[in-house]
């Protein structure tokens, strides 16, 4: 059995038989960073809610934590305090391990693009990702999705901050991951176009999925203003909300 706990924004815990596996820890109280944009969306400081009542007995029981890119509403200054103080051991990019381990993080893995490597009873792929349309993809950096598969659990594809690409085409047509995790908020700065999928290629990719989605990266940051109302009203109006799973922030899901 695979438990997906939904924390808030991008953060979020797998249980998977005995391990428990954070992803990419914001866990700074409502409001301690500056707002992401000004003009476009309205500006608010960020995160614009608190953590959920039951993530601190949740967080008591990771394991290891996943980590895909070091943008601050993935990884912000908490999460880095609460790695190191619990030694939690980290898989990232090979991209960024030299500054994760700067930071005081016990790095037991790095992945490059398309490298599978074993991971608990299973393995772990990193997968391309490109985080931005057009020009803003190359100030956004570098950023890895993952691919976790094994015998004992549904296999899951966590696909970061990124638009739809042929590397999450292949991953979609070719692995058919069973249990799919994607960024939903339509994030956008006031200047440059998105910097994750739109709602046509939120669209896409939920149709050329045979698996589930877990919609995530909504409502917790200023600059994604699409809502769990606005998404589940577009995939209602595709016939597509029977794929999709759009949860509230300290969800828990179970998939077998």
């Amino acid at each position: 059995m695979l438990k997906v706990h939904h924390i808030r924004n991008a953060t979020m815990v797998l249980e998977m038989q005995d391990q428990v596996i954070l992803i990419d820890p914001m866990l700074g109280d409502q409001g301690f960073m500056p707002s992401f944009t000004l003009f476009r969306h309205k500006a608010r400081k960020n995160p614009t809610v608190p953590l959920p009542p039951n993530s601190t007995s949740i967080l008591n029981k990771v394991t290891h934590c996943l980590i895909t890119h070091q943008h601050p509403d993935h990884l912000d200054s908490k999460g880095v305090a609460f790695l190191i103080e619990q030694n939690i051991p980290v898989t990232c990019s090979i991209k960024d391990k030299r500054a994760l381990e700067k930071r005081g993080l016990r790095v037991v893995s790095a992945l490059k693009y398309w490298e599978k490597q074993t991971f608990f009873r299973g393995t772990i792929e990193g997968i391309p990702a490109k985080h931005g349309y057009g020009f803003v993809s190359k100030l956004m950096g570098n950023v890895i999705g993952y691919y976790i598969k094994s015998d004992f659990q549904p296999s899951v594809y966590l696909s970061s901050d990124t638009i739809y690409t042929d590397s999450v085409d292949t991953v979609l047509r070719n692995y058919q991951p069973d249990i799919n995790i994607l960024a939903c908020g339509a994030a956008q700065f006031d200047l440059f176009r998105h910097l994750i999928m739109d709602t046509n290629d939120l669209t896409r990719f939920v149709k050329n999925t045979s698996g589930k989605v877990i919609a995530n990266h909504m409502e917790a940051i200023n600059h994604c203003p699409l809502t769990r109302k606005e998404l589940n009203a577009l995939m209602t109006a595709q016939q597509l909300n029977d794929k999709i799973l759009i949860p509230e922030d300290g969800d828990v899901m179970e998939f077998v």
